[in-house]
């Protein structure tokens, strides 16, 4: 008997697309996710196309037309303190807060993934280790860890995107445990080890595929964590510095002409807003979409 026999539960190729089908309707039902899927998809391609569109360059300064409200002069959004045209600004601070966000996404999601298949799979003192030190990092509170983290280091794209994901990946972690725990448990499992398959193989060959509703679910909002805690370190400074724009440090420079000049408050604000709050509605459209005990018949 072949190793590929006892692979879980899977179904057959009729079967998962059926399976796809209904959670792809499921998801189509979820007008919220569907909303937040087309704002995302927007949004990136605004942020990739807008700047070679707009006939202004972000870093142009013109200061016989600053502060213009918008939409004097050609500028949609209005100028700046420096008279830059801030829609194209902003679309500029969306590729970086929008790479944070996808980048960090990633990388928490592959920690943690690893740790919570590892301790899901192995239990006893490893897993009860690992999980012990999840509990200890969720307990420091994750933009402290943050701003700690980002006051001794030189903060860029990479370093952020590095340093919340460091902060982040704790949640995966407990869902993918929690998960592999309740996989470990089914005939499968124990099919394929006593084939003596190795717990490498197990792990992320049996258990791990079917996990991954959990997971995408997870790494959806996570996204949408990691955009906010950008944003967050931007704007109290210790995020991506000038001249470089991101939606966070763009509110930051804004304070100051929140009387005079409010639009350069509100428009990164609605771009924060809209960005987070489409993340969160796609993942509990996904949630509902992958929920498995739908497909129970």
């Amino acid at each position: 008997m072949s190793m590929s026999s006892v692979t879980a539960p899977a179904a057959s190729p009729s079967g998962s697309a059926r399976l796809r089908s209904r959670a792809l309707r499921r998801f189509l039902r979820h007008r919220l996710a569907v909303f937040g899927a087309c704002a995302i998809a927007a949004l990136v391609l605004a942020t990739i196309a807008g700047p070679w569109v707009i006939p202004f360059d972000q870093l142009h300064i013109d200061l016989r037309h600053r502060f213009e409200p918008p939409p004097a002069g050609g500028h949609v959004f209005g100028t700046d303190q420096l008279g830059r045209d801030l829609l194209v600004r902003l679309l500029m601070a969306g590729r970086i807060s929008l790479t944070i966000g996808f980048a960090a996404m990633l990388v928490s999601t592959a920690i943690g993934v690893l740790v919570g298949v590892t301790a899901g799979y192995y239990g006893r003192w490893l897993g009860l280790a690992l999980m012990r030190f999840v509990d200890a990092m969720l307990c420091f509170p994750s933009i402290f860890l943050l701003l700690v983290l980002a006051a001794f280091i030189h903060p860029d794209v990479l370093t952020l995107t590095l340093i919340i994901a460091a902060t982040s990946w704790m949640e995966v972690a407990r869902v993918v445990q929690s998960q592999i725990r309740t996989l470990r448990e089914r005939d499968f499992t124990a099919a394929a080890e006593l084939l003596g398959a190795s717990g490498r193989h197990v792990m992320f060959n049996e258990l791990l595929p079917n996990a991954a509703g959990p997971i995408i679910v997870a790494a959806t909002l996570t996204v949408a964590r990691a955009i906010l805690m950008e944003a967050y370190v931007s704007f109290l400074g210790y995020g991506i510095q000038a001249p470089t724009a991101s939606w966070g440090n763009m509110l930051n420079n804004a304070q100051q002409y929140l009387g005079s000049a409010p639009w350069l408050a509100i428009f990164p604000g609605l771009m924060i807003t809209l960005a987070v709050t489409s993340f969160n509605f796609v993942g509990d459209g996904l949630r509902d979409a992958l929920d498995a005990r739908f497909d129970l018949a």
